[in-house]
């Protein structure tokens, strides 16, 4: 008599905790925003290279698929055509330069995309404003160089970007693990008005993020360390509705077949998110090489009515889909 009591209790307790966390989480009862979701242009307008087998060490400029635009990745050209395309935040590279300035550019050495020669960082702006960013991209195993000559003086400065577009978003990628170079980051940002701060993200390595989030605490930020920590607490505690001090302000990149699993996916997630401040964009992919939403194709992998960020190589393919 005395088991039955406490099967009998036990499964009470059991369908009370299932009921709770279903209605808390469900999105069934969450009325999705009409909108079209949060479009992030990777590289502004980009040349873009199959993904199959590439590593860090891959040249990407040689393997580009034959040019469909005329836009070079990083340039202030490539930005202003994202954000007419759709692009709601662009994303950009930087490196400090010699000379105290940051230089907008993706790769760590300058011989795979310029005429140039050695490490990025290590030259000054005028310097790298003599390059021409176009010069090593190929789609035909080097037969024809279509940019060649035409990216002369197209490497910016991260103030010239910001003094062309004062009032866009942008996710900017630092490409280092230096704490310096967020020391050098945070001085720079310093003298923002709080409005031009409020539309800027920062990623990258640990030790740089950390050190400007420090310095910046109402940034937005986010590296692998600040990324594991929102997650693992939300997985332990957000099926409460209880949203943890480590997912609040901060931001998310995550694959799609991961996200899944949040707590409340879609719609009451994204809710949450919105109101801890929290950016969040969907990448394709295992989130290691900037896979993204690129095809019409693509977006109906999209939960239905999705509003949340998304990442696209193509902002020219996906911006019209939801203009």
């Amino acid at each position: 008599m005395f088991k039955k009591i406490i099967r009998a209790k036990a499964t009470w307790v059991f369908l009370f905790l299932f009921t709770f966390v279903y209605l808390n989480n469900t999105s069934l009862l969450v009325n999705p925003e009409n909108g079209k979701p949060f479009l992030l242009a990777h590289r502004g307008l980009a040349q873009t290279f199959p993904m199959e087998g590439i590593t860090g060490e891959t040249n990407t400029a040689r393997i580009i698929y034959e040019p469909e635009h005329p836009y070079l990745e990083n340039t202030i050209s490539s930005m202003e055509a994202a954000f007419q395309a759709g692009a709601d935040m662009v994303e950009l590279d930087v490196h400090p330069t010699k000379d105290g300035q940051f230089a907008v550019f993706h790769d760590w050495i300058l011989e795979y995309r310029t005429d140039g020669e050695g490490v990025t960082r290590e030259h000054t702006m005028a310097e790298l404003k003599e390059l021409d960013v176009g010069y090593g991209y190929t789609y035909d195993n080097g037969k024809t160089y279509p940019f060649r000559g035409k990216g002369v003086g197209l490497m910016p400065s991260l103030r010239e970007v910001f003094n062309y577009f004062p009032d866009r978003s942008f996710l900017i990628h630092i490409k280092s693990n230096d704490p310096q170079e967020g020391e050098l980051m945070a001085e720079f940002f310093r003298n923002l008005p709080e409005e031009s701060l409020a539309r800027l993200t920062v990623y990258g390595g640990d030790k740089p993020v950390a050190v400007l989030k420090e310095r910046l605490p109402q940034l937005q930020v986010m590296s692998m360390a600040t990324m594991k920590r929102a997650v693992l607490s939300y997985m332990f505690l957000g099926w409460t509705g209880y949203i943890p001090p480590a997912i609040r302000n901060t931001h998310l990149h995550l694959p799609l077949k991961y996200a899944r699993f949040l707590w409340g996916w879609p719609h009451r997630f994204l809710a949450r998110m919105e109101a801890a401040g929290t950016g969040f964009i969907l990448v394709l992919g295992d989130g290691k090489w900037s896979e993204g939403f690129d095809t019409p194709e693509d977006l109906e992998q999209l939960p239905a009515n999705y509003t949340g960020g998304i990442w696209t190589n193509r902002i020219d393919r996906i911006g019209p889909e939801f203009k």
